[in-house]
């Protein structure tokens, strides 16, 4: 006669085995949950970020005026600076307009403006589409880009301006993107790149341009990572395409494709695609 031991605990311990394991996948799965739905919001948000700045900034384009063409629009001086035979001070500043029709919905232009003590006239550095791209003095220093009245966006005189201005003119000539065709709208180099440029020579002013500077981004240099304009943070940059920003001067900064979505918490605002920067000014 055979007798079989059944052992009465393995039942038990075999189900409690497989509910464990039942236990676990729907851990894992309600986790997985909460991660898509977190995920979803966090795209959904984004694209609000993206989209409605830009559709506001579209519509006070619309409802602008757009009745004067911008081969005659008013190119002017707006009057932010003073005679410069009336201010013997050594003097920089950088401006930021919108810039030309639709465009100015996404982007701003800026360019760099010097006067060395005692000098009788201010010089203008732009980097335009036409011709040779650095362009010295081609409109009035203070003048409206064609019709929009200029910001600006930071400023020096006296002994800061007068030590900057040499590493400002030694930069602009030896910028390496200065030949015929090397300019692009998007995602640069541009008008905004040079100025990045340039302000990089000079991080004691302690600026950064406004987050609808396209192209503020673009590698100049040729390096992907490197320090900030400002040399206060750091920046990783894919070809201007796409970039991260992390300073104590530029704040967070996120580059979508040009548009980019920031946070400044030295000076409170945040940074919006098309809207520009909302908050403290900068300067």
């Amino acid at each position: 006669m055979i007798v079989v031991s059944v052992d009465r605990a393995a039942a038990p311990q075999g189900r409690g085995w497989q509910s464990g394991a039942g236990d676990l996948y729907r851990h894992y799965r309600s986790s997985f949950s909460f991660i898509r739905i977190i995920v979803r919001r966090l795209v959904i948000l984004l694209l609000f970020l993206l989209v409605v700045p830009i559709v506001a900034s579209a519509a006070k384009y619309m409802l602008g005026d757009r009745s004067v063409a911008w081969h005659s629009a008013d190119r002017s001086s707006a009057g932010l600076l003073p005679p410069a035979a009336a201010h013997p001070e050594p003097l920089v500043r950088v401006f930021a307009a919108r810039t030309v029709s639709w465009r100015g919905i996404f982007a701003v232009h800026s360019w760099i403006v010097v006067k060395p003590a005692n000098a009788t006239r201010y010089t203008r550095y732009d980097y335009t589409a036409w011709g040779d791209p650095i362009r010295v003095n081609g409109f009035a220093a203070d003048g409206r880009w064609f019709g929009d009245v200029p910001q600006v966006i930071a400023a020096a005189d006296g002994e800061q301006a007068a030590v900057m201005i040499p590493k400002i003119e030694a930069a602009i000539k030896s910028y390496k993107l200065n030949a015929y065709g090397d300019y692009r709208a998007w995602p640069g180099p541009n008008s905004n790149t040079f100025v990045a440029a340039a302000l990089a020579a000079v991080p004691e002013l302690r600026t950064t341009l406004p987050p609808t500077a396209i192209g503020k981004d673009y590698p100049w240099d040729g390096g992907w990572i490197g320090w900030t304009p400002s040399g206060t943070g750091i920046r990783a940059t894919l070809g201007g395409y796409l970039g991260l920003t992390l300073g104590w001067i530029e704040g967070v900064e996120v580059n979508l494709f040009g548009a980019v979505l920031g946070l400044d918490l030295r000076r409170p605002a945040i940074k919006l695609p098309g809207l520009g920067r909302i908050g403290l000014s900068p300067i």
